[in-house]
């Protein structure tokens, strides 16, 4: 039986049923009709796929066999929002609610003003942790274990995206935007599951919303 659990949007992402019946991501949640929305890991996803549980659920969720499933679904589900989370700092690079490099980030966390402190794959250990520090200690929280997010995108990736050359650090000085850019990459990450032990954000998303009565989730029905 499909669960029909409440859960936050940024929690979940949504599949549509494209005119063609081919299951599609709908990662910003636009496509018209019924959706079916999961919360689960790329690995579970690929895991249910291979199992046959996925076609299954979606049949119900969808109301009809007619359907098709790219083998790829979870390669286009990762991809939709490694773009969404990138984007998200794109927008907010344009808004001035980001500081690049490593001099200006560091003097926004000592005044106190940095909210959110990203970092390149491949940036340097020392960098960071002392990026880190200087923003417990602007913070007033010297004793906590506060650091950066460690992205699963090397620099260059990350450099495209801000529009910027050799970015290698990004600190993001607006609390809301933090909020936005955390939502982002939490559903991002939480999909692909990386080795990062971080918080994307010290605050808690707000303003969180759930999926239309038309839409079904089904995370157990997956597991």
């Amino acid at each position: 039986m499909l669960t029909r659990d409440a859960a936050p949007r940024e929690a979940l992402v949504r599949l549509a049923l494209s005119p063609d019946g081919d299951v599609l991501p709908d990662i910003r949640a636009k496509a018209p009709g019924r959706g079916a929305w999961i919360g689960v890991t790329r690995a579970e996803l690929i895991a249910a796929q291979a199992k046959g549980k996925l076609r299954g659920a979606l049949a119900r969720a969808f109301k009809t066999n007619e359907l098709r499933i790219p083998d790829d679904l979870a390669d286009r589900i990762a991809g939709q929002l490694q773009r969404a989370a990138l984007d998200r700092l794109g927008l907010e690079a344009k808004a001035g609610h980001l500081v690049i490099g490593a001099e200006r980030i560091e003097t926004a966390a000592r005044a106190g003003r940095l909210r959110l402190l990203l970092h390149a794959r491949d940036a340097g250990a020392d960098g960071a942790a002392k990026l880190a520090q200087a923003w417990r200690v602007g913070s007033d929280r010297e004793a906590s274990g506060l650091k950066g997010l460690d992205l699963p995108v090397d620099r260059t990736i990350l450099s495209v995206a801000l529009g910027r050359e050799n970015v290698v650090h990004a600190g993001v000085i607006d609390g809301g935007a933090a909020r936005r850019v955390s939502q982002a990459l939490s559903r991002w990450l939480a999909f692909i599951e990386p080795e990062c032990g971080a918080s994307p954000c010290e605050m808690a998303s707000q303003g969180a919303s759930t999926p239309s009565s038309r839409d079904t989730t089904m995370n157990k029905e997956l597991e």
